[in-house]
């Protein structure tokens, strides 16, 4: 799988895969700025943005926003994380030139109109309660505010209802004036487009954006401190989830955290925590281990949720799992078949289009290069099982775990 690569004048990077057939292409602009970037008083703004956008440009009403792909079969969507935002597109390939034109005019120049922004307030704070009603969502974002506690990197991506009720038209252009510059944006794209096609159409409509450098510089989290929560919800069963601090983006070490956390609890169903308490005891319907790496950090936890009778035997064996891999290398047999189911769910993730122009995207903004998958598959032969278990007695020792959980009243 090839990819190629080139940087506008403006400092916009672009990077495209050519589909060898086919008709449907995707492509998005990749933005280096989340939730993380706020202020306290601006919590929720970088999600804010990302609705509004869509709400009116010096030419386009909403509704000509929504129905310029949608008129011809199309998608267009965004999101935001806490470090990046996205706003991509999928369309036959013959619309790659509405597609960009519509993403470029979105981005660079939304209005904000009054009238629109005090509706979508509305509309947010809808997601927010709807959000609050599902203790299945909300414990993970309780808890990374817990293991991140007094960093902007544990704030809730949605932000708080009276905060958002206050945002002004000016307070978000602001916000954009200060994080979206073009050397920290990654046009990425997948298609059945030449290169040489592709370059003349961005350059058409992106290289018109004047260029603009960061000053913003990302505080580091530091000062984590282990602890265990109890709350009490309304909630029919218990829900609860552990975990501690772990790698960055950048450490050689995150390749063996996510062959370890899939090993775990990824959505395999034969991982070690699904066959030892879900099959063999029936204690649980639904668990899973999860690993995020963010720039300057990183996260690991294992949730689950249950009858209040299962609680405590369902937390005992998740740990003895994690006791296990701390203190016993994974046997030849044990490390090759993580290995192969790892690569195996990275090959089929490949056949996902929009998420491989995504995945593209996101590496280029990362570490301004693609491996080639083959080269993917390699280092995750490369490692050992002894590297295994060292990153278990770093990430699972039991004092280091900090534990939340939501008992139902």
């Amino acid at each position: 799988m090839s990819f190629e690569t080139f940087t506008l004048e403006n400092g916009i990077r672009v990077i495209h895969h050519e589909l060898p057939y086919g008709n449907v292409a995707h492509c998005g602009l990749i933005i280096n700025v989340g939730s993380r970037d706020e202020h306290p008083k601006e919590s929720g703004m970088a999600h804010f943005i990302e609705h509004t956008i869509f709400k009116g440009t010096k030419k386009r009403k909403a509704f000509h926003i929504l129905s310029r792909l949608d008129a011809v079969g199309g998608e267009i969507n965004a999101y935001t994380t806490k470090e990046e935002t996205c706003i991509y597109a999928s369309f036959l390939a013959h619309h790659y030139d509405r597609s960009i034109e519509l993403i470029t005019d979105i981005t660079f120049n939304s209005i904000f109109p009054k009238k629109e922004i005090d509706k979508e307030k509305d509309v947010i704070i809808d997601e927010i309660n709807s959000y609050l009603d599902d203790p299945s969502e909300t414990i993970f974002d309780d808890f990374e505010e817990q293991i991140y506690e007094g960093h902007q990197i544990g704030s809730n991506i949605l932000g708080e209802e009276q905060l958002i009720k206050n945002f002004t038209i000016s307070d978000i252009q602001k916000f954009i004036e200060k994080n979206y510059s073009t050397d920290e944006m990654v046009f990425a794209s997948v298609g059945p487009i030449s290169v040489a096609k592709l370059r003349k159409q961005v350059e058409k409509h992106l290289s018109k954006i004047a260029p603009k450098s960061t000053t913003k510089k990302r505080i580091a989290f530091s000062n984590y401190a282990q602890k265990s929560i109890v709350r009490k919800r309304s909630n029919f069963q218990e829900h609860a989830i552990l975990g501690n601090v772990a790698y960055s983006s950048q450490s050689s070490k995150r390749r063996g955290l996510i062959l370890l956390s899939n090993l775990l609890g990824g959505p395999g169903l034969n991982s070690r925590l699904n066959l030892n308490i879900r099959e063999k005891h029936g204690f649980t319907y639904y668990l899973e281990s999860n690993y995020t790496a963010y720039s300057d950090t990183g996260l690991f936890n294992i949730y689950f949720g249950t009858d209040k009778k299962h609680l405590e035997k369902t937390r005992s064996l998740v740990l003895k799992e994690l006791r296990l891999l701390r203190n016993k290398k994974l046997g030849i047999n044990q490390l090759h078949q993580a290995k192969q189911q790892l690569i195996g769910q990275i090959g089929l993730s490949q056949e996902n289009k929009a998420s491989l122009m995504l995945t593209i995207g996101k590496s280029i903004m990362l570490y301004d290069v693609v491996d080639p998958i083959e080269k993917v598959f390699e280092k995750i032969d490369a490692i050992t099982a002894e590297e295994i278990q060292e990153i278990a007695n770093e990430i699972f020792a039991e004092d280091q775990l900090t534990h939340l959980t939501y008992l139902s009243k």
